[in-house]
């Protein structure tokens, strides 16, 4: 059996308290399922959920789409990585033979969250630092200088202004009751010089992770529908994802920024190929921290890495945002030639970092 990713979408992004600050995450979740559901009825709908009220999100949001009664539903709490590892726990179902059609991804509603606080990532006698001090720390330990961030960082918000400017981002996108554009869209600042003063917001005066730096909390919903690959051929589908592989590790927990890169190694070792044999990255931009450190550690020049931008101007809705990765990823894809290797990876609190491997087939 083989597992493809056939179809991939998600909401627009709203910052916290913005734009959707009034839609539950199942509200946002409902209608990518029912868009992914309209040719087949999915064996099961597996979500992230981070900060939601408790409870299945996944059943929920999958009642909440009209979805048969029948259709069950899982949801994945493994922080900022759970959309991503919603859509490799349905990959590896369909290649075990378990079923033959999965809708998974991510959704997370930030402003509706009744968590007052965060939930703790580690235990006290290791420590347990906000995020941004943990960046902190990770620049610290391993030596990324400000400049590396915000040269990164100013790359980022360029290549956002132009998938805006372009239309790119809208063939991602499916509506909220009309709403069709990311709120970042109204909001793009002139970068360059707000990036160069921007001040330090976990270490005053000495740090380098700043507000122009880091993303944004935001709201929002991603999903794919992953099938079995001669069904999706059987279905008409054309330009498609072939699972090839992941790999999940985990490091210190006050090193979550740096977590994707031992994940990378070992998907890269496992499955036999280089770096340089991957034609596409998608890494999650909590912090233009994280691509620095892993572009320079990597070897990987940034044109192989988030080329529609990312978090850094379009926002970080926890589960939903490694979802969003593999929908950027399946229509960047259309434009490689067929066999190209792509990778999403993220890193989550605690330290986990996970890598998911496909190949384009079109």
């Amino acid at each position: 059996m083989q597992a493809v990713i056939v179809e991939a979408k998600r909401t627009p992004f709203g910052d916290k308290n913005g734009m959707l600050k009034n839609y539950r995450p199942e509200q946002l979740a409902a209608p990518l399922i029912q868009h992914l559901s309209q040719i087949l009825t999915p064996d099961d709908v597996i979500l992230g959920n981070v900060v939601g009220g408790g409870g299945n999100m996944a059943r929920l949001s999958s009642l909440e789409a009209g979805l048969p009664l029948h259709v069950p539903g899982m949801t994945i709490d493994r922080q900022c990585a759970s959309g991503l590892e919603a859509i490799r726990t349905a990959c590896v179902m369909v290649q075990s033979g378990e079923g033959t059609m999965y809708i998974a991804g991510g959704t997370e509603s930030i402003s509706s969250s009744p968590m007052k606080e965060r939930a703790r990532f580690s235990p006290e006698r290791i420590g347990d630092p906000h995020m941004g001090e943990a960046a902190e720390l990770t620049a610290s330990a391993f030596s990324v200088t400000r400049k590396e961030q915000d040269d990164y960082a100013l790359l980022s918000w360029e290549r956002s202004l132009a998938a805006f400017t372009h239309g790119t981002y809208s063939e991602e996108i499916v509506s909220i009751d009309g709403m069709n554009i990311d709120e970042a869209a109204a909001k793009i600042r002139p970068m360059a010089k707000l990036i160069k003063r921007a001040k330090p917001v976990f270490l005053p005066g000495k740090g380098t992770v700043t507000a122009a730096n880091s993303c944004k909390e935001a709201d929002g919903a991603a999903a794919v529908a992953v099938m079995e690959r001669s069904l999706a051929e059987a279905s008409g589908y054309k330009v498609m994802l072939r699972y090839a592989g992941s790999a999940v590790t985990a490091i210190h927990p006050h090193f979550p920024a740096a977590s994707p890169i031992d994940a990378i190694k070992k998907l890269l070792h496992q499955e036999n190929i280089k770096a340089e044999e991957v034609a596409l990255f998608e890494i999650n931009e909590a912090f233009a921290l994280k691509a620095a450190l892993i572009a320079r550690t990597l070897g990987i020049p940034y044109d192989r890495i988030n080329r529609r931008g990312g978090a850094l101007c379009l926002g970080h809705p926890y589960s939903a945002s490694g979802a969003a990765m593999m929908v950027r990823l399946l229509y960047e894809g259309r434009a490689l030639p067929n066999g190209s290797y792509v990778m999403a990876a993220i890193g989550s609190g605690g330290g986990i970092g996970l890598a998911v491997l496909c190949q384009v087939l079109s």
